[in-house]
């Protein structure tokens, strides 16, 4: 790899495609956790029992519920988070760790906003098939969901959730993209290490596990929130009360799940958005 190469800058629809290629990937992860997240007060199903009904329902298909809206999110949300994050380095120290994190807090608020319709009906979809028949929303895709949303519950349900969504964005943001850079930039400063796949496989594994963290007791609020039917809780502290009465621990509900799908799809994103960068990218101006 040429020193012109190492140079090179992110395209602004890298972020949105690499982060779809990756969500593939880990799609059935993040449906049970989203299954063990909408889990009421009185619910006590384990993983294991989640992931044999999603297969008695669905089959193998099944475990790709909603996979459509995945992708809009991710082409949406992820797009719009990543591009304004690299669009925005131009103009801070890049060794000043605080103006990262304020740049990751102003595209996460961005992006959150951009990505809370996608998010809503991703949930939706994902949570579908554990409902029995009658209950089913029965999206056919991520368009239809949009569209019935809209005409049944109003525009303003497409925004259900909007504030711990945002706060997700923000955190994960902060938990990953600025945390990857600095993580990557202490490592090649304290070991010399080259770009290359083992350095970017290190810094996004680093990034994976803080941003799952942090995002998520805001991940289980968001995923109740949206999930609920018109006029089932009062508010968000309604949400986050009756979080609590299950227990504490119960804002952790789904963290393994979470953990084995944020943390690869951290690392397949960034592991990819890099290889695209080194290929597809283009040079400063100053190169």
């Amino acid at each position: 790899m040429s020193d012109i190469d190492k140079q090179r800058l992110p395209r602004w629809w890298s972020g949105g495609v690499c982060s779809a290629i990756a969500v593939t990937t880990t799609h059935p992860l993040d449906l049970v956790k989203v299954q063990l997240q909408t889990q009421t007060q009185g619910e006590r199903v384990s993983v294991g029992k989640v992931i044999s009904n999603i297969y008695q329902k669905g089959g193998l298909a099944g475990f790709y519920s909603g996979i459509s809206a995945s992708w809009f999110r991710q082409l949406t949300y992820t797009t719009a988070r990543f591009a304004l994050y690299e669009y925005g380095k131009k103009f801070v120290d890049a060794s000043n760790v605080g103006a990262k994190v304020q740049l990751a807090i102003f595209a996460g608020i961005f992006g959150g906003i951009v990505g809370v319709p996608g998010d809503v009906v991703t949930v939706r979809l994902q949570n579908d098939i554990k409902m029995p028949p009658e209950k089913r929303r029965n999206y056919k895709h991520v368009f239809d969901g949009l569209y019935r949303i809209q005409k049944e519950e109003g525009v303003k349900s497409l925004f259900r959730g909007a504030v711990p969504a945002v706060t997700r964005a923000v955190v994960l943001t902060i938990g990953t993209n600025a945390t990857y850079d600095q993580v990557k930039q202490i490592i090649q400063d304290s070991f010399g290490t080259e770009e290359g796949l083992p350095l970017h496989f290190l810094t996004s594994t680093i990034a994976g596990c803080i941003g799952t963290i942090m995002t998520q007791p805001i991940d289980v609020i968001k995923t109740r929130y949206m999930n609920a039917k018109p006029g089932e809780y009062s508010g968000l502290m309604a949400v986050v009360l009756s979080i609590f009465k299950q227990s504490p621990l119960a804002f952790y509900k789904g963290f393994i799940p979470a953990l084995l799908r944020v943390s690869p799809n951290t690392i397949i994103t960034f592991m990819l958005y890099e290889q695209a960068r080194l290929r597809f990218g283009y040079l400063p101006p100053n190169a």
